[in-house]
C-alpha cells in the first residue's frame, strides 16, 4: 500500500488533500493511481489514515477517509542523533539507515576533526538530507518523516543536553561502562523513581572520521553526556551511528 505525507492542516473530518506536486506527480506518473484505489497517509503528527482517492488532477488530489489510527510504527522513545559530518556521500547512508531504525531527528555537527568544509552550499545539502529521510520513510512506513537539521558546530552541542534525558556518547576510549549497561540503569524502575527521569528521550552523538577531540570528549562529559562502549572494535562513523541506534532500539522497544 503506497503511503503519502501530509500536514494536519491537508486533514479535514472526512477528507484529505494531497496538493505536493511531487506526491501528485508519483501518483499519476509512477504508481499510476486512479480514483477509487486506497491509499495509506500520514498526517505526520499524531494519525495514520486509510484513504480512498475521490478526484485526482495536476493541482491536487482529494481522499476520503476510510479508516484513523494512531501511529503505530514509531517508537515510544524519541533518539537524536547527533552526527559529527562525515566526507563523500556517507551522511545520505546514516540518514536512510537511521530512519529505517526508527531515529526521530538527525542534527549533522561539525566537529574538530570533521574534514568537509562549509562552502556556503549547506542549505542545499539540508535539503537533499531531508529528501532522502523523506523516501527512506516511505520505505519503511512510519509515521512522521524524521528532520535533519541545519547543522551546528560542536562548541553548540553540549547546550542542547538540557532537551534529553539520557546523552549517550559513544567513545573509542571508553573501556568500562557499555551502552547496554548505561540504558539498564537509565530504565531501572528504582533508578527512574529515585532520579524522577523517565526516558523518553534519548541523544546519541558520534564523532566524524578521526573521532572526536580530546576537548570535545571532555566537553560532553562535563555537560553531562554519558561515556560508554559499543564493543571491542572501533566502528566507521557510518556504522557507529546505526549499530547504536539499533542497540537502543532492541533494549527500549523490543
Amino acid at each position: 500500500m503506497s503511503r503519502f505525507f501530509v500536514g494536519p492542516e491537508n486533514v479535514g473530518l472526512n477528507r484529505i488533500i494531497i496538493d505536493n506536486k511531487d506526491d501528485l506527480h508519483h501518483m499519476t506518473k509512477v504508481l499510476r493511481l486512479k480514483e477509487g484505489d486506497e491509499v495509506d497517509v500520514s498526517d505526520t503528527v499524531e494519525w495514520e489514515y486509510r484513504a480512498k482517492i475521490l478526484s485526482m488532477d495536476s493541482q491536487e488530489a482529494q481522499l476520503e477517509i476510510l479508516d484513523k489510527q494512531a501511529f503505530a510504527g514509531e517508537p515510544s522513545v524519541e533518539v537524536t542523533l547527533f552526527q559529527g559530518i562525515p566526507k563523500q556521500g556517507k551522511m545520505e547512508t546514516i540518514i536512510q539507515k537511521c530512519v529505517e531504525l526508527g531515529v526521530h531527528e538527525i542534527v549533522p555537527v561539525f566537529m574538530d576533526r570533521t574534514v568537509v568544509k562549509d562552502k556556503g552550499n549547506l542549505q542545499k545539502k539540508t535539503d537533499r538530507w531531508n529528501k532522502v529521510s523523506a523516501e527512506a520513510v516511505k520505505q519503511c512506513r512510519r509515521g512522521i518523516i524524521p528532520w535533519v537539521a541545519e547543522p551546528i558546530k560542536s562548541k553548540d552541542l553540549t547546550e542542547r543536553f538540557a532537551d534529553f534525558d539520557l546523552v549517550l556518547f559513544p567513545y573509542e576510549n571508553e573501556k568500562g561502562k557499555t551502552i547496554k549497561e548505561a540504558l539498564l540503569t537509565a530504565t531501572n524502575p528504582m533508578y527512574q523513581e529515585i532520579t524522577g527521569n523517565v526516558l523518553e528521550r534519548v541523544a546519541l552523538v558520534i564523532g566524524p572520521e578521526g573521532g572526536f577531540s580530546d576537548a570535545e570528549a571532555e566537553q560532553i562529559v562535563a555537560a553531562g553526556g554519558e561515556s560508554v562502549s559499543l564493543g571491542k572494535t572501533i566502528l566507521r562513523t557510518e556504522t557507529a551511528g546505526m549499530a547504536a541506534l539499533a542497540m537502543i532500539m532492541y533494549e527500549l522497544e523490543l
